[in-house]
């Protein structure tokens, strides 16, 4: 049943996306993410302990910001089997929110949009929201190519690999890669 919902999450997400009242109202699981390993990190990596400590409160971390988000994905994906005869599609829809193929395609064709309407001005603007580059830089095929970089980059580890890993895991799996 993975597979499938790996396969409906990819659908639901590539025609819904993660909406934005949604994150404006909850965050996102990829925030959520960011916020345990801040915290963690304020916790656990003091500068006045031995490289010792910190090595084995890193590896403590990294367990714990693997588990949690597996431990909740395993258990909202068995209580969803267990209280829902609809729980495929709801656990698909969790699921839709560890993929980001709706917004990746968007910034890129806001790339391809404002080289093709507004320029090189334009496209380097836009193509700031999706790289780590200075784009001041880069002429109009270098900005197209930061762009296409950005996308196959970003389509492994933001659609490919959370999609197979939510096809092998359910959402306990899918969420562990993400984070």
């Amino acid at each position: 049943m993975s597979i499938l919902i790996a396969f409906l999450s990819l659908a639901i997400e590539r025609a819904l996306g993660y909406p934005d009242w949604l994150f404006n109202a909850i965050g996102h699981p990829v925030t959520w993410i960011g916020r345990l390993i801040s915290f963690l990190d304020r916790r656990l990596n003091r500068a006045t302990d031995s490289d010792e400590l910190r090595r084995r409160r890193g590896v403590q971390a990294l367990l714990v910001i693997l588990l949690v988000p597996a431990a909740i994905g395993l258990t909202l994906h068995v209580l969803l089997w267990l209280i829902f005869p609809s729980g495929l599609v709801i656990a698909a829809i969790l699921s839709s929110s560890l993929l980001s193929q709706k917004s990746l395609a968007e910034h890129v064709e806001d790339v391809a949009d404002a080289l093709e309407t507004g320029g090189l001005t334009l496209g380097r603007i836009a193509v700031s929201r999706i790289v780590g580059r200075d784009p001041d830089k880069l002429d109009r095929a270098g900005v197209a190519r930061a762009a296409i970089e950005s996308l196959a980059e970003n389509f492994s580890e933001g659609i490919v690999a959370p999609a197979i890993w939510t096809g092998v895991g359910g959402l306990a799996g899918g969420a562990a890669y993400k984070a």
